[in-house]
């Protein structure tokens, strides 16, 4: 394997003793002379947030917009120094409520200011961080309060209606709530039957003047978060993290970042929309605080992102697929109803510049005429300064990926990692368009293997070496709150096992292909790797999403498709089909046309005769969370579509024979 960008520094071993094949450990060429040094001073997350108010008390840190004559207007910001300030008297607060070191503290609402203050007061008294979140489906909030056995709730305003209904159950632990606006009047007496004690925040930060109170010594040892995860079935798992963990993952990314000369400065800008109560989020956000770097919130409407990404002027723009399909979609929109003579020039643009892409060209290099005349307008939709997109949480279409690369005037990288692995554990690299469809190489600071699946035919030691990846190092999580047996599970002799299918590409970097408990048999006893399938299937600019079933009592398979809009319309036009979006679902010929766009697909691919879909049904409403289809981080719930689509999914299969 030509090994570009990976080292090898442990051979692989065969299948003994019943134990499956593991393919050699791999780590990042950037960790060639062994992995960062921690950084000096960092012990801690209140370590990150103390040091960086030492050396850039004046930085902006926390940014919002005002709302002046019902229109929003510029970001007023908060300094470091500032910041911190309200931190210590929200920690003092927290203390004389009696919650000691060791105790845990709820965050439930939309990113804010007062959402990292609270944060960083947890940090600061060593107590446990715990996000609640009501995406996690019906009676997740009650759950992760009695289960992580949270005494006090720092609440959005907006919110605290729905905390009040997990009463009276999770009084048993829940002591105090503090609404990061105003309560009324109401809610208190409502809570105070209870034996709740309900505060607004200005109430709450003058609870703690009479007391100050030292801050406790942190060791690296110590769990800062418990990030509750969904997963796909069952309860939520609370994920412990370290302060060892996000201090480990920050020199990992310093080195990453400067190996690949983009360095975070102080200038760098960031807007924080995607949830912080995922570690995606809150990682990124502790780099951007220990650079003495600027975070900006947006308005919690996705409709106007655009707008605040348009004052903010963030440097670096963080996503998850469906955010960047959705722009994707809209850009595609725009160019379609410019006119022949402007869709002309930017497909011949487009075109020159992904040429000059694939053959190697940097991205800044490829077409700077292009990028100034016709690209420019979709950079400065982004704000104008953006030099980073990051991609993770789920993949991202490769057609998607590609445009981007072209269009956006910015390094477009895709990353891969877990809760458990705390976040960045693959990333692609800039400048390397045959990292396309790929996670990258791992980060400077993990190891990496794959280990042979049997029963699914991955081989962690063939020529295309495939397997369940394997990850091992200090960014790694402490376990599993109370479910020691979970945790022995995934974690075996120090390398968590993912759950994902990996395959190794000739640069180093990985394809993320499939899902270890993704797999189902056909009636004929053939095994089906599902999330491939879907992979391969999904590639093509008319189809938003795809959900694959098969039965062990059929022979063939069927799926639901959520086609794209746009494309959808636009082919409907061109053969005469009229009606809305709705209606063109429900057409026989739509219907033909796709299926025969997948069976396409497959036939390009080689895949096998019981590999390919027989029957669709086309929803003209994406997969959701709504209708609890889909897990916070887009993963499809694969039993709860089986149970929604039931009746779907009898009637493809009757039709179909």
């Amino acid at each position: 394997m030509a090994e570009r960008f990976i080292i090898e520094v442990e051979p692989g071993k065969p299948a003994k003793d019943g134990k499956p094949a593991v393919g050699p450990v791999y780590r990042s060429l950037f960790s060639k002379d062994g992995f960062p040094p921690p950084i000096d001073g960092l012990d801690s997350c209140w370590d990150i947030f103390r040091l960086s108010v030492e050396k850039y008390p004046n930085n902006r840190m926390l940014g919002c917009r005002k709302i002046v004559d019902g229109k929003p207007g510029k970001y007023v910001w908060m300094t470091y120094k500032e910041v911190y300030d309200i931190v210590i008297k929200v920690g003092n607060s927290i203390r004389s409520c009696g919650v000691e070191q060791g105790g845990k503290c709820g965050i439930f609402g939309a990113n804010c200011p007062e959402w990292i203050m609270s944060m960083e007061a947890c940090n600061a008294h060593g107590l446990y961080c715990v996000p609640l979140y009501d995406t996690l489906g019906a009676g997740a909030v009650e759950f992760i309060i009695s289960h992580a056995e949270v005494s006090i709730a720092f609440v959005e305003e907006k919110k605290v209606p729905e905390l009040l209904k997990t009463f009276p159950n999770a009084v048993k632990y829940l002591k105090t709530v503090v609404s990061f606006g105003a309560v009324t009047p109401q809610q208190k007496d409502e809570v105070e039957k209870f034996g709740v004690a309900l505060y607004s925040w200005d109430e709450f930060l003058q609870l703690g003047n009479k007391n100050q109170f030292d801050l406790p010594v942190k060791k690296k040892s110590d769990i800062c978060t418990i990030m509750y995860t969904s997963g796909t079935t069952g309860e939520p798992k609370g994920v412990m993290i370290s302060n060892n963990s996000i201090v480990t993952l920050i020199a990992g990314v310093k080195r990453f970042l400067e190996s690949v000369n983009e360095a975070l400065t102080m200038n760098d800008v960031y807007i924080s929309y995607l949830p912080l109560a995922h570690i995606f989020d809150r990682a990124i956000e502790e780099c951007f605080i220990n650079h003495g770097a600027s975070i900006g919130f947006w308005r919690g409407d996705v409709k106007l992102l655009t707008e605040d990404l348009g004052e903010l002027k963030p440097t670096v723009f963080c996503a998850v697929p469906r955010v960047l399909d959705r722009i994707y979609s809209g850009l595609q929109q725009k160019i379609s109803s410019g006119g022949r003579l402007r869709s002309t020039l930017f497909n011949i643009a487009y075109a020159r510049k992904l040429q000059y892409l694939k053959s190697g060209s940097k991205y800044h290099e490829a077409s700077p005429i292009s990028d100034k005349v016709v690209f420019s307008k979709v950079k400065d939709g982004l704000g104008g300064k953006v030099r980073l997109i990051l991609s993770g949480a789920a993949p991202l279409s490769s057609h998607v990926e590609a445009f981007l690369r072209v269009v956006a005037c910015a390094h477009v990288l895709q990353g891969y990692g877990l809760t458990e692995t705390c976040a960045g554990t693959f990333v692609s690299l800039p400048n390397q368009f045959d990292m396309l469809g790929t996670v990258g190489p791992p980060v400077p600071n993990v190891d990496v293997c794959l280990e042979s699946v049997p029963e699914m035919e991955y081989d962690a030691l063939s020529s295309t070496p495939r397997g369940e990846i394997c990850v091992r190092g200090d960014t790694l999580f402490s376990g599993y709150y109370k479910c020691e047996d979970l945790t022995k599970e995934v974690m075996v002799d120090g390398w968590f096992h993912t759950g994902d299918i990996g395959e190794w590409q000739p640069n180093g970097s990985l394809k993320i292909i499939d899902r270890k408990k993704n797999i189902f048999k056909l009636s004929q006893g053939e095994y089906v790797a599902v999330e491939n399938l879907e992979n391969v299937y999904g590639n093509n600019p008319i189809i938003d999403s795809i959900w694959l079933y098969g039965s062990s009592f059929e022979s063939f398979l069927v799926s639901v498709v959520n086609p794209n809009k746009q494309e959808t319309e636009k082919w409907a036009k061109q053969n005469g089909l009229s009606g809305d979006f709705n209606s063109l679902c429900e057409n026989s010929k739509v219907k033909e046309y796709i299926l025969g766009e997948l069976t396409k697909a497959g036939k390009e691919k080689k895949l096998k005769g019981f590999e390919f879909i027989k029957a669709i049904h086309l929803d003209p409403v994406p997969f959701d969370m709504e209708r609890d289809l889909l897990t916070p981080t887009f993963k499809k719930k694969r039993p709860q579509l089986l149970k929604y689509y039931k009746d779907v999914i009898d009637t493809m299969y009757k039709d179909a024979k």
